[in-house]
């Protein structure tokens, strides 16, 4: 049994779309024990099973559009089925269904739609946060009213620490905070602090390197500002099965399949 150590494929996305077997022979070299997945590129979700199972890789999960889960529910979640995956995690939201934007209220309503027809499935459905639910309406974090809206048994957490620390929470804290409803968390690491470039995920130029203030960039885990220990202690007493790593954009002069080297060499290190 490994340490249960999985990468966001979208970490290496232009591997993957290059040279998808290649890619995950590549992250199984490593070391990676599995993959979670933001998109198929292309290839059939049941091939894409047998892949991982042929490299002794475990298809975690799947980041999928709110829209494209929403606008069929039913057969959206059949594909990711087919292709092995335990889980299918909510990414990211576009500004319209964001916490105090006209359509909140929908994509509440929606999650709970989306979750009935995973439970039905036999898939987890997870939500992975960013900063922007880290606005409060009546004095409590948007991201805390869709867990209390939607219960366990519907949706789990999937807590970016990144974004949580970017937040100006304590990423421990608050995995804490969901013990025993986070079956998977996002180990994310980076230098600098919030600025008008987190979402283009602009890097430093070389020369800047060792000028980080102020300025965001994301790093391999383990070269930033994130206490990894803690998190993972905490994360594990909480019940979680599987951390995954996440850098979507490389940093440090390395490319991205290099910093998912430097990311799980740290991760096996301390693990």
């Amino acid at each position: 049994m490994g340490k249960n150590i999985a990468i966001q494929v979208y970490s290496v996305r232009d591997d993957a779309a290059a040279d998808f077997y290649g890619t995950l022979k590549k992250i199984k070299e490593i070391g990676y024990d599995g993959v979670e997945f933001a998109g198929l590129y292309g290839n059939d979700p049941e091939d894409v099973k047998k892949t991982c199972e042929e490299f002794g890789l475990v298809p975690l999960s799947a980041h999928v559009p709110y829209l494209d889960l929403i606008e069929d529910p039913e057969g959206t979640v059949a594909c990711y089925k087919k292709a092995g995956c335990q889980q299918i995690v909510i990414p990211y939201l576009t500004e319209e269904y964001r916490p105090g934007a006209e359509k909140f209220e929908d994509l509440l309503k929606g999650i709970k739609v989306i979750g009935e027809e995973c439970k039905k499935q036999g898939i987890t459905l997870g939500y992975h946060n960013h900063d922007f639910e880290f606005v409060k309406i009546d004095g409590e974090y948007a991201l805390d009213i869709i867990y209390k809206v939607i219960g366990p048994e519907l949706l789990q957490t999937q807590v970016d620490t990144c974004w949580v620390k970017v937040a100006g929470e304590d990423p421990a804290a608050y995995v804490g905070k969901y013990a025993g409803r986070t079956p998977t968390v996002h180990l994310k690491d980076f230098v600098g602090s919030k600025s008008e470039n987190m979402y283009a995920l602009i890097g430093i130029d070389e020369n800047e390197e060792k000028d980080t203030q102020g300025k965001f960039e994301l790093r391999p885990v383990g070269k930033g500002v994130q206490d990894f220990p803690a998190i993972i202690e905490t994360a594990k007493k909480g019940g979680a099965e599987w951390f995954i790593v996440e850098q979507d954009m490389p940093s440090m002069g390395l490319t991205p399949m290099e910093c998912a080297e430097v990311s799980f060499k740290y991760l096996d290190s301390i693990m």
